[in-house]
């Protein structure tokens, strides 16, 4: 049976079918996951013909989120981030509104440059600073959570 990539792309919920070799397969991958080294080349084999590639572990943990997805029964749909983004799509990748984003660019935490009278920003500074805001955002919150443990406040 040939793939038809027109069907692959199309926004579309899968059927019971898929569903189901999705849960299957998605609790599979996802083990096979946890338990890997990081930065591993994942080998894919073609039952039919024996022809193996390689898929990098990046492309294979956005899989096994589709396959996640699937098994929910959702819908989903990739979509390319390009190297170089506007306001309003690093706004969607931070989850912020625009305003907070041009206040980030003008206060100095993510650079940016102009083109015309477009601000301009490269994918990496913001997901730079999306791990950076996480991370210490996290800190915060395990520090409230030691100091509610040491207060008896029962969570």
């Amino acid at each position: 049976m040939k793939l038809d990539l027109r069907k692959s792309l199309d926004t579309a919920l899968p059927t019971e079918e898929e569903v189901a070799v999705a849960q299957a397969s998605y609790e599979k991958l996802a083990k096979h996951l946890q338990n890997s080294q990081a930065n591993r080349t994942i080998a894919l084999m073609q039952s039919d013909t024996g022809e193996t590639f390689a898929l990098p572990e990046s492309a294979f943990c956005q899989l096994v989120e589709i396959l996640a997805q699937m098994a929910r029964g959702n819908a989903v749909k990739l979509q390319p981030i390009r190297q170089e983004l506007e306001v309003y799509e690093a706004a969607d990748i931070l989850g912020v509104s625009h305003a907070y984003v041009m206040g980030l660019l003008e206060s100095g935490k993510i650079p940016y440059r102009m083109e015309g009278t477009s601000r301009r920003m490269r994918c990496q500074d913001v997901l730079d600073y999306k791990k950076r805001n996480d991370e210490e955002r996290r800190k915060i919150l395990d520090e409230l959570a030691a100091e509610a443990q040491e207060l008896n406040m029962g969570y």
